[in-house]
This record gives structure tokens, sequence and C-alpha cells, in this order.
């Protein structure tokens, strides 16, 4: 059976890492990255589709991708998709900032909202599992309001019958950003010592490609457990 993996939030720090982790994988035979637009990179195995997050949901993956067919390219993988003969991982580092989004209502639409659209987008797709970027300290009742929506997601997600949900919580991350953040700067400066300490091995930042290494390595394993927690000091060893 072959596999393709279904990607939303490419454009960012994991999104990138995780798409070049994808390429690599000789398991999986394509990748679908969606998004508002498409990266400036292209690869045999690589499908991009343009979809608005906010109206995924009723989206129709194979009439997208007839629209951009040329020469029938994609013809194999839509029969694939109709004799539902592929085995579909989902990958989701959707996500930003309240400076960037504007507001937190906006925030709460991107980081929340946007997640789920992808989220029951890909399971109606025929993913059977979904692994998803949240972050350290995510908490449906933390009084950061941040770390509050990143929990509510975690809880929200448990509700779609995946046969796997990896939720993977980094800290700090480490990598480089398309825009500068400067509390993220200044934090990593403090923090970045923290990597020689052991002990503190569950707050030392950590970089955005071995958040990638650890999703793909778990999205490959053939797990008992439904529901799963990765804490960022796990995805240190990758």
């Amino acid at each position: 059976m072959k596999k393709i993996a279904v990607l939303s939030g490419t454009s960012g720090m994991i999104g990138m890492q995780l798409l070049h982790c994808l390429i690599q994988d000789n398991s999986y035979d394509m990748i679908i990255s969606v998004g508002r637009r498409k990266l400036a990179l292209k690869h045999e195995k690589l499908v991009q589709v343009e979809m608005d997050m906010a109206k995924i949901r009723s989206m129709d993956l194979e009439t997208k991708l007839r629209e951009s067919d040329i020469g029938g390219v994609y013809f194999p993988l839509i029969a694939d998709l109709n004799n539902k003969s592929l085995e579909i991982h989902a990958f989701c580092s959707l996500g930003t900032t309240i400076k960037i989004a504007g507001s937190k209502e906006k925030f709460q639409e991107i980081d929340h909202d946007y997640v789920m659209n992808f989220a029951f987008w890909s399971n109606g797709l025929g993913a059977n599992k979904f692994l998803y970027v949240s972050a350290l300290g995510a908490d449906p009742q933390s009084s950061t309001f941040y770390n509050k929506v990143k929990g509510e997601v975690e809880e929200d997600l448990k509700v779609i019958p995946f046969s796997y949900l990896g939720l993977f919580q980094p800290s700090l991350l480490l990598g480089s950003r398309k825009e500068f953040r400067l509390g993220e700067e200044i934090a990593k400066i403090v923090m970045k010592p923290l990597v020689w300490l052991k002990l503190l091995k569950k707050f030392r930042p950590i970089h955005d490609y071995q958040v990638a290494k650890a999703m793909v390595f778990h999205a490959n394993q053939n797990k008992s457990a439904k529901v799963e927690v990765i804490p960022s000091k796990d995805m240190q060893d990758f």
C-alpha cells in the first residue's frame, strides 16, 4: 500500500523541516502540502494545493487536483484516493503569535480553528494518523492564553477518530524564522546555556529539525496507544 503525508503549516520553521524529512524518507511515496499559497520549491514527491484553511472542510481534494493537473500527472493519485488504497499520515504545524495575528480572536482562529479544520478534513480524506505540534505547558485550564488555546486544541483533537494522535510539546524553538520575534530572541539568549544542563532537559530549547524528525519517527511506528503526548525532553534525542 502506498503511503502519503499531508502537511499544513509547511512554510513555518517546523513545517519546512518536516517537508525535508519526508522528502528524504523513502517510505513516503508522495507529500501533499496544503496552504494559502504555494512554496518556491519543487520535487517529484511534492504536490502543492492552495486552500483557504477557513474553508478547507468543504474543499474537495480531487477537484483541486484536477483543476491544477497538467497532462494527467495526478491521475494515479486521484485513482488511489478514490480506491482508498493509501495509508495517509497528517502532520500539522500550524501556528502564529498574538502579535502577528493582530488579536486574541485572530490567534484563536489560526491556532485552534484552522488546526481543527485541517484535522477534520484530513480525517475525511482517510488519514489514520495525525501528528500535531502543540507546546510545552499546553493546558486548557492554563491562565496563559497561548497555553490555554494549545491545550484546548489537544482536547478537541481527541474527539476525531484517528487511530493514532501524536501531540508534540516542544519547548522554545531554535531555528530560522522569517519574522523577527524580540521576546523569543531574548529567551534564546537566556535559555541557550540550558542545553548543557541535563537536569533541565524538559525546558531547554529545542531545534526545529529535532521536532520534525521526532514526528516522522513516531508516524512510522506501530502504535498501540490511541493518544500519545511526546514531551520536549524526549524529542531532544533526535
